[in-house]
């Protein structure tokens, strides 16, 4: 999965929880997320921050673009997230594993880096067979 097609389908699939995600596509998102953080973090320190009266990056005024960024992907990122852990086998509530410090971070990065169960589990069929599977029923 590409890039853009890993966005396009998280960005489609904006509040869809059921089903499974793609180890690729789950984080060609969080690269996505985590550039445009980069990006709209530098215009507002560099244009929006100036325009408010702040200096650059001075880190005293507010950041629009970037909270409104955030704010946009905020979930499709958990939507996405859930279905990398349907894809492992897991609830979508081991999510909430993110909210111990420190180790539950390590623990929900494990799980999203393990590879996706190969047949059919409790959430459905492998990501690729269930876009064959949308396909063969347009047809």
């Amino acid at each position: 999965m590409s890039f853009t097609a890993a966005i396009q389908s998280a960005l489609s699939q904006y509040a869809t929880f059921r089903g499974r995600a793609q180890r690729a596509e789950f984080w060609w998102f969080v690269l996505f997320m985590l550039l445009g953080n980069l990006v709209f973090g530098l215009l507002d320190g560099l244009v929006v921050g100036p325009i408010l009266g702040f200096s650059p990056f001075s880190g005293e005024g507010a950041q629009p673009l970037g909270s409104l960024f955030s704010l946009a992907v905020f979930v499709p990122s958990l939507a996405v997230g859930a279905r990398r852990m349907h894809d492992t086998g897991r609830s979508g509530w081991w999510l909430l594993i993110n909210l111990v410090p420190v180790v539950g971070w390590i623990v929900y990065l494990y799980f999203a880096s393990r590879p996706g169960e190969p047949a059919i589990n409790a959430y459905g069929p492998p990501p690729r067979q269930a876009g064959a599977l949308r396909a063969s029923r347009r047809a």
